[in-house]
């Protein structure tokens, strides 16, 4: 266990001293941490989200404001722990007014979500959103398969990789349910996937 939280650690103070990153000047200037993700290193699902929001930025922790709220109250309507789960972001700075990620950005911060994943070596990748889809299916080999969320999502796409066989689930984003209230239903009803692959 402590070699997967030494390696973790290695992957945050990389982050946190990624001076080269584009988002690094108004991470410091504006007194915000980055965000690695949190939870178990043995998680047999992992979350990934595209950005921190200004909650996350100002308390270094993924997935924490409202719409953390509408995944925790998902995760819970299928009986899923948050603990046991562990929840990233492809970018791990706050983008300004919560913009979406630049190409930039991401190829910037993807390596580093690269080593979360191999650290962490999860059955299930979940992706909220299309940038996180987008990329995740793009590095597993499944490019040709991508469509619009709209689509995509509570599908299962599966895929070999180094350390077996995962399977990728792309979801809507719980942000958009903040203002959307029947896709709140759509991702309760599209989380119900992931007791069939637990």
């Amino acid at each position: 266990m402590t070699g997967k939280t030494d390696e973790m650690k290695k992957v945050r103070d990389e982050v946190v001293n990624l001076t080269t990153s584009p988002l690094y000047e108004y991470r410091i200037s504006n007194g915000y941490h980055a965000v690695l993700g949190e939870g178990s290193h043995d998680a047999h699902f992992v979350f990934i989200g595209e950005a921190p929001g200004k909650n996350e930025a100002e308390q270094g922790r993924p997935f924490c404001g409202a719409a953390g709220k509408i995944l925790d109250e998902v995760l819970q309507s299928v009986g899923i722990n948050r603990a046991d789960i562990y929840i990233t972001n492809i970018v791990k700075d706050r983008p300004p007014q919560n913009r979406d990620p630049l190409p930039e950005e991401i190829k910037a911060y993807g390596p580093f979500l690269d080593r979360q994943i191999d650290i962490i070596q999860p059955k299930v990748i979940v992706t909220l959103g299309r940038y996180a889809m987008n990329y995740i299916m793009e590095k597993f080999g499944l490019q040709f398969e991508i469509e619009p969320i709209s689509k995509a999502h509570g599908k299962v796409y599966t895929t070999k990789t180094l350390f077996g066989d995962i399977s990728i689930v792309p979801m809507y984003h719980p942000a958009a349910a903040i203002y959307t209230r029947e896709l709140k239903e759509t991702l309760k009803e599209d989380f119900k996937v992931l007791k069939q692959l637990t």
